[in-house]
């Protein structure tokens, strides 16, 4: 809803944080004013956002990459504000996070909601904010690579891993955005929700950004644990790994385990979180979106190679996993030559 003073925007800056989401989130809001004029949610010459880059210590710091952050105020210096931003940050390994190394921020984000802010994050900034336990009991979501160990740690989250773009907690307070460039979808939210929808509309033609409707789905690159200690079931992740097409993989792979069907099953989905049959198909849709990535082969003709003779049952199940059909796929992901 439009207000006629500024909207009080803290982006989050640490020696963990990614300089181009920082830099991105605060130069596109800065960019709102004359749009918004110019579609009429704005006063003349008024300023819909009042934005700051807030971290540890003020003045330059190094980000993640080692490109220089202008921070403009320590967080102990700011007492209040309306929005605060969380951007992606650093991940060690496969996608995790190295907690407590932040207790003073962590605090800070707390007392900033506390005091009425909208706390949101972006890409992996969602593991730094998970610590606050302001995500616990609420929907949200987080880059897909760090889903595992986020629910790991923060088992009390409700993770909606296939959305972009979350929005929960009393009043809508909490915010949360998906991968990478899904910081433009958290932008284009808010500049709708504090200024209006077609200043948001203009902000999207203006910066050729667009709303990430899909979700993460399509982005998400199936990479199962192998590192959960049952090496009954590491025989058999390898083992399927090169035999995904047989008939009947998941029962070949309990008849090779040495298991029964019931203790197989039950180990299986506690070392890899999924069901041998869901785990099978994971893997051959994996594969098949390699192979329409790289190459012009019918869809019917990967649907065989994949292991499935009715390409409508293949169909079916790649836009159930991915979100999108199969030729979508194709035409979104498919590497062209320069």
């Amino acid at each position: 809803m439009p207000r006629d003073s500024p909207v009080r925007v803290s982006i989050l800056a640490t020696p963990d944080s990614m300089a181009s989401p920082v830099s991105g989130l605060f130069e596109t809001f800065v960019s709102v004013g004359p749009l918004a004029i110019a579609e009429g949610d704005a006063p003349a010459g008024t300023v819909p956002f009042d934005v700051e880059i807030v971290g540890p210590d003020a003045g330059p710091m190094r980000s993640a990459s080692g490109l220089p952050i202008a921070v403009h105020r320590a967080v102990d210096d700011v007492a209040g504000t309306d929005v605060l931003i969380v951007p992606s940050m650093q991940m060690h390994g496969s996608g995790d996070w190295l907690p407590g190394r932040y207790p003073r921020i962590v605090a800070w984000i707390r007392a900033m909601h506390a005091g009425g802010a909208t706390v949101c994050s972006a890409c992996s900034g969602g593991m730094l904010t998970a610590e606050t336990g302001l995500l616990d009991g609420q929907e949200a979501t987080v880059h897909w690579l760090s889903e595992a160990p986020l629910r790991r740690r923060h088992p009390e989250v409700t993770l909606r891993i296939d959305e972009a773009l979350v929005v929960s907690g009393e009043g809508g307070r909490i915010v949360t955005s998906g991968a990478a460039t899904a910081w433009h979808d958290l932008a284009l939210y808010l500049v709708a929700r504090y200024v209006g929808p077609a200043t948001a509309q203009a902000l999207a033609r203006y910066h050729l950004v667009q709303w990430h409707s899909d979700g993460q789905r399509a982005f998400h690159v199936f990479d199962p644990p192998t590192d959960h200690g049952d090496a009954a079931i590491v025989v058999a992740q390898r083992w399927i790994a090169d035999n995904f097409a047989v008939a009947n993989p998941a029962e070949q792979m309990a008849d090779r385990s040495g298991l029964t069907a019931r203790t197989f099953k039950r180990r299986f989905r506690a070392a890899t979180g999924e069901t041998p049959i869901g785990y099978v198909q994971r893997v051959r849709v994996e594969r098949a979106k390699r192979r329409l990535e790289q190459g012009d082969d019918a869809i019917e003709e990967i649907s065989w190679l994949v292991g499935y003779e009715d390409p409508a049952s293949f169909r079916r199940l790649f836009k159930r996993i991915t979100g999108v059909t199969a030729g979508e796929y194709r035409r979104r992901f498919r590497l062209r030559p320069p």
